[in-house]
């Protein structure tokens, strides 16, 4: 038999390191795009006390439903609201009820609560 030569043997390869690069970047993007990014914002709940909040003057009650909102069972806009509950408020401590509706969202309320408090009333009771 003949002996064959094939030369010489060749190096051993060291393995790429690409494609593990590119798994790297491929998992930081994925946990970068999963991450929240918006800001979240709490909002401060404070407990009724006894000597607090004492309901004074004409209705206050807004009614916050999928549909809009209601002002002591009238229709009102939000951008109205603060104009329309003016001549309700004996003072700028006077107390304010906003009541959710089971249809309204939950960030349908919020609004209405941070439009409340831009408006500068601080006494704000959130009924069921």
């Amino acid at each position: 038999m003949a002996d064959f030569a094939f030369g010489e043997a060749r190096r051993g390869r060291r393995p790429s390191l690409t494609p593990m690069v590119d798994v790297v970047f491929l998992l930081l993007v994925f946990f970068m795009l999963a991450a929240s990014t918006s800001a979240e914002r709490t909002l401060p709940l404070i407990p009724p006390s006894p000597t607090e909040g004492v309901y004074e003057g004409a209705p206050r009650i807004i009614t916050v439903t999928a549909g809009g909102l209601a002002l002591n069972g009238a229709p009102v806009t939000l951008d109205a609201l603060p104009l329309e509950l003016a001549p309700l408020m004996p003072g700028p401590e006077a107390v304010v009820v906003v009541q959710p509706d089971t249809s309204a969202s939950v960030q349908q309320a919020v609004v209405v609560l941070d439009r409340l408090s831009e408006a500068g009333i601080a006494n704000i009771v959130l009924a069921e």
